[in-house]
C-alpha cells in the first residue's frame, strides 16, 4: 500500500474527521468561555472585591526585577471560573442525555410464530 493511499485512508476515516471537528468546536467554545469570564464575570468580581485589578499586583525585588504575582492570581481565578462553567455545561448535557435514556423501551411483542409455538407447548404440557 502506498504512503499516499495510507494517508488518504487515515485522513478520511471518521475518527480523524471527528477529532478535527471536536478540536475546532473546542477552540471556538474556549473563546466563548474566555469572553464570558473576562467580559462578564471579572467586572462583577472586581466590583465585589472593591475594584481590585489583579494584573496590576506586583512586588519589586530590585530596580530591575519585578515579581508580577497578580497575573498568576488572575490566571488561577480565570481557570477556576472557566472550569466551573465547563462543569455546569457538561452537567446540563448529561442531564439532558439521562432524560432521553430514562424513557423505558417498550418490550417487543412476540411474533405470531412464537405465540403459536407457545400455545402448542402449553397444550402439550396439558
Amino acid at each position: 500500500m502506498s504512503l499516499v493511499k495510507e494517508f488518504k485512508d487515515f485522513a478520511v476515516k471518521g475518527n480523524a474527521m471527528d477529532l478535527a471537528i471536536g478540536i475546532i468546536i473546542g477552540v471556538a467554545f474556549g473563546k466563548v468561555i474566555s469572553s464570558l469570564v473576562s467580559d462578564i464575570f471579572m467586572p462583577f468580581i472586581g466590583l465585589i472585591l472593591g475594584g481590585v485589578n489583579f494584573t496590576g499586583l506586583k512586588i519589586i525585588l530590585k530596580d530591575t526585577s519585578i515579581l508580577t504575582y497578580g497575573n498568576f492570581l488572575q490566571t488561577i481565578l480565570d481557570f477556576v471560573i472557566i472550569t466551573f462553567c465547563i462543569f455546569m455545561f457538561v452537567k446540563l448535557l448529561n442531564s439532558m442525555k439521562r432524560k432521553k435514556e430514562e424513557a423505558p423501551a417498550k418490550p417487543a411483542e412476540p411474533s405470531d410464530e412464537v405465540k403459536l409455538l407457545t400455545e402448542i407447548r402449553d397444550s402439550l404440557k396439558k
